[in-house]
């Protein structure tokens, strides 16, 4: 907890807790949702930039810490930012229910399924970001970039499916609809938990083969 507490005070971009509250976005009557996602995975890229810059890998060599520890303390970091931007945009999604805001020309809605997807797209973010970044220690730029390619696809993906006709239920408020889209919701969350464990294990065994 105390390394964790180190990156939030000493080693996160200042991007990073502005991201985060980025979930409000899905109040906006026409905007592209999954762009908030996008956000979610540049704050972590923005974060790992800023702490190379400022030596922070060198800082935390230097502490009485094994390099297992170190990536732990950067995973849950970026975790945190995920679920808290998923989180923060909950009642914003609520409230745009309440305010009967209509259904959102440019994409997908705020729905369930909606949810579930966001966490599919932190998934593959996370499990290709982390195992890459880690196998230098310092290459951010690239970790993020082939981090995107498959996260930009994603994005295109949930924005495009609800014009399938026979899924156009992943784009309704209903609740009908919001029942049927639940094991969505379920997959994603399954995936994000498998994926973000997957990740710091293979993000440990490369980093603890780098010479610092």
């Amino acid at each position: 907890m105390k390394l964790l507490y180190k990156e939030f005070a000493l080693a996160a971009h200042p991007s990073l807790f502005i991201f985060t509250f980025l979930g409000c976005l899905v109040i906006v009557p026409a905007y592209p949702y999954s762009v908030i996602f996008m956000f979610g995975c540049l704050a972590p890229f923005i974060t790992f930039m800023f702490a190379r810059e400022n030596n922070d890998a060198w800082f935390t060599a230097i502490l009485p810490v094994k390099k297992r520890e170190t990536v732990k303390a950067k995973c849950m970091l970026i975790i945190a930012v995920q679920l808290g931007q998923l989180i923060i945009s909950v009642p914003f999604a609520v409230l745009r229910n309440i305010l009967s805001i209509p259904n959102n020309p440019v994409g997908m809605d705020a729905t369930v399924g909606w949810y579930g997807f966001g966490f599919i797209i932190f998934s593959v973010f996370d499990l290709v970001f982390f195992p890459t970044y880690y196998k230098s220690g310092y290459k951010a730029g690239k970790a993020f970039l082939l981090a995107m390619i498959p996260v930009a696809l994603l994005m295109a993906f949930t924005e495009g499916i609800i014009y399938v006709p026979h899924l156009s239920w992943l784009d309704s408020s209903d609740p009908e609809s919001l029942l049927r889209q639940l094991p969505v919701l379920g997959a994603g969350i399954l995936i994000y938990v498998v994926s973000v464990f997957s990740a710091y294990h293979i993000a440990v065994k490369r980093y603890e083969n780098v010479n610092l």
